[in-house]
């Protein structure tokens, strides 16, 4: 991983959480919604961002600061199929 792979990596973690900071504390955002703010431009190229930021929002589970959830339920990253939800850790 080249330097510029984790700083991408953490500016994604940061935008997780930045998001969620930002709205009440029963709500979740979507992984798009980090990509959309790390992306430098009015473009579409956020789409590329989709799973380096659905890599730091599970980073960020095991670091015990959210949870990935789908249908309302937390899920585990081996068991997650489809679209995915983030919310703080213990809702």
């Amino acid at each position: 991983m080249t330097e510029t792979d984790r700083q991408l990596d953490r500016r994604l973690e940061r935008a997780i959480i930045g998001l969620l900071e930002r709205r009440a504390a029963t709500s979740s955002i979507c992984p798009s919604d980090a990509a959309r703010e790390v992306h430098d431009g009015d473009d579409g190229g956020w789409r590329a961002l989709m799973e380096p930021a659905r890599r730091a929002a599970w980073r960020l589970v095991a670091a015990g600061k959210v949870e990935v959830t789908q249908g309302g339920r937390p899920v585990k990253e081996s068991e997650a199929r489809g679209p995915l939800r983030i919310r703080r850790a213990g809702w």
